[in-house]
């Protein structure tokens, strides 16, 4: 009875010793066989763009509690994370869609700087090869070379602003396809985030919760990527996907539900390509594009709102200032037909656009009144029911607002009246004085004879005269069109005594002045033209102004129209048409510049931050080598415990029989 016991308890300690034993050693290698297959994957991996390494982590299995106190049973892998730091790949996505931004803007740019400040293609050589011709018809007014010289030149300086205002729109258009494309690229990876986090669900439901490791990564990855298409914000959600945001919140990816972006013409501005969201009831939401910022995208459009809209309107503003500027004064002289100027330059007027969601009909009428007031900036006229209100969209300023458009209302150069615009409430107008202003500009002169030259009236002293008086060449008066009795003989003639003076239109035989005060040097303007008078004439002296006949050889409207190259008549008296130019090759070279410096410093903190994230979170080839020899022996010694574990079982069986 007592050999049953032993052998009974012999048994016992025999199957506790041989599988404990076992157990534990078959515990070991199985984590040591997790952490190679961990290791392994993390060097496959080490170049895979946005992997994070791996790292099992181990915990000992529950002791068994004996009398002799608790027994280890070996270990077991809890799970395998991946090593991710949140913040660090915050702060890249941050860093990496500003650079984004910086370098589709930079790309843009830099075509208009090279444009601009081209010595041969750009618009200071034509400026100034136009008022050299001017300035030859000046030196020698009846010359028909001379005049034909300046002819050209003016239409070489027409072709000049049209290239570079042709150029300036195909830039638009290319900005305009590449906002469609890059729409397109979101909505691609749109579409990827939003199955992968379908698969996440699938895949940790599957896994009792345990995290999907790659696919993890590869969202990420793929965030990453369209948060260089456009700036993003994140949301995790408690079933383990991830909810995308752009703008100023709205949805693009939420759960495993994709909300499709459109390219579409821009309501108000239907040469604008703009972006809207897809609605999931399908209607169409347009997004506000100045919320759309980062990443390729909000380059583009930031792109064309700040720049290429101001230099397009700045040039187009230069051609209507020159224009009109050039046919107020050409308007003032004489050809060599002895007929009047006409206006030299063909002039475009301000582009009206309805926005395309207005329910009522009509344009406004809007026209020029003052070019030297003019900004270069687009306006927006919108109507609320009861107000008409004018928001100038550069600095985002309310400039007016009136109850009615009747009498009409003068505003930075523009007169806006009712027009024949029938608008309801809501209804909005885009205005864009200045856009087409180079497209449309044009000689309209096609007769060298037909130059203004000259003066229409000159002025003389009577032969008789016997004071030392003497009179000026007179000048016409502005704006034009001129007095329709500007040329009209007009005689001046000093009472007796000679401190007041009679005034006389002789060809209508009426009297326009009589007793008027002499003031020597004052003007003395008539019939729409001024001139003066010096010295001291004496009693019954007379001074004559008159049509200027057979002026071939009078320069002096082109002296005036020459002198137009320096006059300060843009931007309220402040910039020549020299200068304006001046100002807007500067501003977009300073642009490019800005832009180019912040480009880089966004890339070196995204490079910094990056570095920062792959010595945390990346794979150290020369670590996992480590860990290799490590799991490997820890694998070897493992599989040696199981092999001693066996022999042991053998020999107690052995000793037992």
């Amino acid at each position: 009875m007592s050999g049953k016991l032993c052998r009974y308890g012999f048994h016992q300690r025999t199957d506790f010793m041989g599988s404990g034993f076992l157990n534990i050693g078959v515990s070991g290698l199985n984590a040591a066989n997790v952490g190679l297959l961990t290791t392994s994957h993390n060097i496959s991996n080490a170049s895979t763009p946005g992997y994070n390494r791996q790292q099992i982590v181990q915990t000992t299995n529950t002791p068994l509690f004996t009398g002799a106190g608790f027994i280890g049973q070996g270990t077991a892998v809890q799970t395998v994370k991946r090593i991710y730091d949140q913040f660090l790949t915050g702060q890249i996505l941050s860093a990496q869609t500003g650079a984004s931004e910086m370098d589709a803007y930079l790309a843009q740019i830099q075509q208009i700087d090279n444009l601009l400040a081209d010595p041969d293609a750009g618009l200071s050589p034509a400026l100034s090869a136009f008022f050299d011709g001017v300035g030859e018809v000046a030196a020698n007014p009846s010359s028909i070379a001379a005049r034909q010289s300046m002819l050209s030149a003016a239409q070489s300086l027409v072709a000049r602003f049209q290239a570079i205002d042709n150029r300036l729109n195909e830039i638009r258009e290319g900005t305009n396809t590449q906002v469609t494309g890059e729409v397109s690229a979101i909505n691609t990876l749109v579409s990827q985030i939003a199955e992968t986090n379908q698969r996440i669900i699938l895949a940790q439901a599957a896994g009792s919760s345990q995290p999907a490791n790659d696919l993890l990564d590869l969202r990420d990855q793929l965030i990453a990527e369209l948060n260089q298409e456009i700036r993003v914000q994140t949301v995790a959600d408690p079933d383990g996907t991830v909810s995308v945001f752009i703008g100023n919140g709205q949805p693009v990816v939420v759960g495993s539900l994709a909300f499709t972006l459109e390219a579409i013409a821009a309501p108000e501005d239907s040469e604008k390509i703009t972006v809207a969201l897809q609605a999931p009831g399908g209607s169409v939401v347009y997004l506000q594009e100045d919320l759309l910022t980062g990443g390729k995208l909000g380059g583009l459009i930031k792109f064309r709102n700040e720049s290429l809209d101001s230099v397009q309107n700045g040039l187009g503003r230069i051609a209507l200032a020159l224009g009109q500027n050039v046919n107020d004064q050409h308007q003032l002289g004489q050809d060599l037909t002895g007929a009047l100027g006409t206006a030299f330059f063909d002039l475009g007027s301000p582009t009206l656009k309805p926005n395309a969601l207005n329910t009522g009909g009509g344009v406004p009428a809007v026209s020029i009144a003052d070019v030297g007031q003019l900004t270069t900036s687009d306006y927006r006229l919108s109507y609320d029911g009861a107000t008409y209100t004018l928001l100038r969209l550069s600095d985002d300023t309310v400039v007016a607002s009136v109850a009615s458009l009747a009498p009409a209302i003068t505003v930075d150069g523009m007169t806006i009246g009712a027009g024949t615009w029938a608008a309801n409430a809501n209804d909005s107008i885009l205005i864009q004085p200045t856009r087409t202003g180079a497209h449309d500009l044009g000689v309209a002169v096609t007769d060298a004879r037909n130059i203004a030259a000259a003066a229409p009236m000159r002025s003389a002293a009577a032969v008789a005269n016997t004071g030392t008086g003497r009179i000026s060449a007179g000048s016409v008066d502005a704006p034009p069109p001129p007095n329709a009795n500007l040329r009209n003989t007009v005689t001046i003639t000093f009472d007796n005594p000679p401190g007041t003076f009679d005034v006389f239109d002789a060809t209508l035989g009426v009297s326009l002045a009589t007793n008027v005060a002499y003031t020597p040097g004052a003007d003395i303007s008539y019939n729409g033209w001024t001139a003066q008078i010096t010295g001291t004439p004496a009693a019954g002296d007379g001074f004559t102004v008159a049509s200027n006949a057979n002026g071939v050889s009078d320069n002096r409207n082109a002296v005036a129209l020459a002198a137009l190259q320096t006059a300060k008549a843009i931007a309220g008296g402040t910039a020549s048409y020299t200068s304006a130019y001046a100002q807007i090759v500067s501003q977009v070279g300073t642009k490019t510049a800005e832009v180019e410096t912040i480009g880089k410093s966004q890339q070196a903190l995204a490079d910094q931050t990056e570095s920062q994230r792959q010595s945390v979170s990346g794979v150290n080839l020369d670590e996992e080598a480590a860990n290799m020899l490590r799991y490997q022996q820890a694998y070897q010694a493992a599989a040696k415990m199981i092999d001693i574990a066996g022999t042991l079982f053998e020999e107690i069986l052995a000793l037992g029989r």
